[in-house]
């Protein structure tokens, strides 16, 4: 029970602090997205820090994880892979359409739920429109599994 509470308490402030990473960052604002993504234009590389600050902590991280036995709070990895990566056709193709839904809409699936919290019409009908999708993806792939068998 008391490591239930421990794993919730740390995914709580791990998600608070990521909120408020991303509002100081400017990544809750779609405009400064676009500015960044717009290399050919008007380009504003103030998100470059962000995404080195984000792969360098990542890189901390991950040299830490691969020495450790198991994990803080959990009794171990899971099915996790230890190395490598197989990246099948779909998740190229997920990778360029969230890249393009990105670059349009100016948000990415964390910063759209952070920005719920402004009650906008326009981060409303984004997030409802990115969770209609996740969910439609679930369940062409029960369909197709079901299909499968």
């Amino acid at each position: 029970m008391a490591s239930n509470i421990s794993r919730s308490a740390v995914a709580l402030l791990s998600g608070a602090l990521f909120a408020v990473g991303l509002g100081v960052a400017g990544m809750l604002n779609p405009a400064n997205v676009r500015g960044f993504l717009d290399i050919l234009g008007n380009w504003k590389p103030a998100l470059m820090f962000v995404m080195v600050g984000a792969i360098a902590v990542y890189a901390i991280a991950n040299q830490l994880s691969l020495r450790m036995q198991k994990p803080v709070l959990d009794k171990d990895w899971g099915n996790l892979p230890k190395t490598g990566f197989d990246l099948p056709n779909q998740a190229k193709l997920g990778a360029v359409l969230f890249g393009v839904g990105w670059g349009i809409a100016g948000f990415c699936p964390g910063p759209a739920i952070v920005s719920l919290a402004t009650l906008n019409p326009t981060v409303i009908m984004f997030t409802v429109a990115m969770f209609v999708g996740f969910y439609g993806f679930a369940i062409y792939e029960r369909m197709k599994a079901n299909r499968a068998k």
